[in-house]
Parts: C-alpha cells; sequence; structure tokens
C-alpha cells in the first residue's frame, strides 16, 4: 500500500512536468507573436517549473530508499530538500520577471499585445487548474509533502495566467502600460509562492512540527489505562511520516510485562488514531505513590 501511494505521488509530478514543458512552449511561442510580456512571463515561469517538478520527482524517488548505515531514519527527507530546491528556483525566475517587466517601464513605446494571447492564458489557467485539482486529490491520498509544494505551484500558475489575462485585455483599451504592470504581478506572485514552499520546507528540515498535532498524540497517550504521567514528548517530520518519542510515568511497582504491554497499547493507538508508524514509548517508574 505504501509503494501504492509513492508511485501515486510520482504520476502527480510526472503530470506536472508534462503539463509545463506543453504550456511554456505553447506561451512561449504565442507570446513572440503576440508582443505580450505578460504571457512570455508566464511562459518562463512555466519553463523553469519544469526544473522545480523534476526536482520534485527525483526527490520522491530518493525518498523510497531504504534506510542504510548512513541514513538510519531512511531517505525521507529528500521530499523536503527537492521542495527546497524548487523553491529556489520559482525565486530566481520571479525576480527576473519583475527585473525584466521594470526595464518595460522606462521604454519610450508600448506595445500592444493581441487579443490572441489573452485567450492563450485563460486556456492555459484551465489547465493548469485541473492539474492542481488532480494533484491535490493525490496529496490527500499519499500525504506527500513535496507533492503539496507542487500543488501550490500549480494553483499559483492558474492565478498567474489569469493575471495574465487581466493585464493583455486590459492593454486593448487603451493603457498597454498595463501590460508590463501584469507582469511584474506575475513576478511577485511566483516570489510568494516560492516563499511560502521554502517556509514550510525549511520548517520541517529544522524538526519544525505542528504544536496542535503534538498535543493531539498526548491527549491519545494520556487515555491509556496504567499510564500516569506523560514527563516529555517529541516529533519530527521525515517526509510525509511523522516518528514520535515519549516519555511516560507508571507505577513503581509494575512488573516489566506489564510496562511492555502499555507501550504497545500506544503505539498501537498511534497508528490507528493518527497514522503514526513510528514511536519510541520510554517507560520510568513514578516518583509519586499511585493507587
Amino acid at each position: 500500500m505504501e509503494a501504492y501511494s509513492h508511485k501515486k505521488a510520482d504520476h502527480g509530478a510526472i503530470v506536472s512536468i508534462a503539463a509545463y514543458i506543453f504550456l511554456s512552449a505553447v506561451k512561449l511561442t504565442v507570446s513572440y507573436i503576440t508582443a505580450s510580456s505578460a504571457l512570455r512571463a508566464d511562459g518562463l515561469n512555466n519553463l523553469t517549473d519544469i526544473g522545480a517538478s523534476l526536482a520534485i520527482l527525483i526527490g520522491l524517488k530518493i525518498s523510497r530508499k531504504p534506510r542504510d548505515h548512513n541514513h538510519p531514519y531512511g531517505h525521507s527527507r529528500a521530499e523536503q530538500v527537492a521542495s527546497l530546491a524548487a523553491s529556489f528556483i520559482m525565486a530566481s525566475v520571479g525576480i527576473d520577471v519583475m527585473i525584466g517587466s521594470v526595464r518595460l517601464f522606462f521604454q519610450s513605446e508600448q506595445t500592444i499585445p493581441s487579443v490572441t494571447a489573452a485567450w492563450v492564458a485563460v486556456f492555459c489557467a484551465v489547465v493548469m487548474y485541473g492539474v492542481y485539482l488532480y494533484n491535490m486529490a493525490l496529496v490527500r491520498r499519499t500525504k506527500s509533502k513535496a507533492l503539496e509544494a507542487a500543488a501550490k505551484d500549480n494553483l499559483s500558475d492558474m492565478l498567474v495566467s489569469i493575471g495574465t489575462t487581466i493585464g493583455i485585455i486590459a492593454s486593448q483599451y487603451g493603457v498597454p502600460m498595463l501590460d508590463p504592470i501584469a507582469a511584474l504581478i506575475v513576478g511577485i506572485i511566483i516570489c510568494k509562492t516560492a516563499w511560502e514552499i521554502f517556509k514550510d520546507a525549511s520548517h520541517l528540515l529544522t524538526d519544525g512540527i505542528d504544536p496542535g498535532e503534538m498535543e493531539l498524540y498526548k491527549h491519545t497517550v494520556a487515555m491509556v489505562n496504567g499510564v500516569n504521567k506523560i514527563t516529555d514528548i517529541r516529533g519530527r517530520m521525515y517526509g510525509n511520516e511523522a516518528y514520535v518519542d515519549i516519555t511516560i510515568e507508571v507505577n513503581a511497582t509494575m512488573d516489566v510485562i506489564e510496562s511492555h504491554r502499555i507501550t504497545d497499547e500506544i503505539e498501537e493507538l498511534l497508528k490507528q488514531e493518527h497514522q503514526i508508524l513510528h514511536s519510541h514509548i520510554h517507560v520510568e517508574p513514578s516518583k509519586t505513590k499511585h493507587q
């Protein structure tokens, strides 16, 4: 089942790559024909998205490698590394697009793009929204953080194409300056998405985890009969899997067999309630007497 989920996550990245290859070719070709700087910026964004999605696909494949003597927890964090690489690629393109659009403001003559560019942008927005829905459906099934980053990129690309359409149509009504303005907005959206992906990936790479989730884990453990106190609980994410370390106190007179039964029950509850497949339970004797 786990291998099936990983393969499905791969399919999402492959679909994104195929869509970006097709859309970037269409946008860049039409942008030169119609003289639309906004559509060109949108096409360049999709061109670099190919590299970002390829990095995510490679990361997904590396993350499936089994653990070895250098990686005792496996290679799951390759997903976050891939997301981080994708964010750097996107940010570099976003900055380049913004610089290019600012230069257009200082040109003595502004070219009015053909309305054909707007129709192409609308078509591309529809395609990208379809890819986004497909990948988000896979994210819900696979819980893949790298694929979630790809889906966010898909959604931002759809919004970029909508912004491109608005800028091109507005320029048809005697305001050609709106086309480079749309290109500037495109660059800003690209950088914003890159920042969000970078923030999420770096949070997980530095052992960040949702405090709310940790409280839920703590509540589940506290419900187990025989647990007197939870003295420590820690967690970290490796790819889409949580690893949890918990220290509990039990009655000091409890025998080893019973304490072992309690740890087994905790591990099983965490699997059933929170899908945690990797947990380590440390048992200590209570410092106070319990009836």
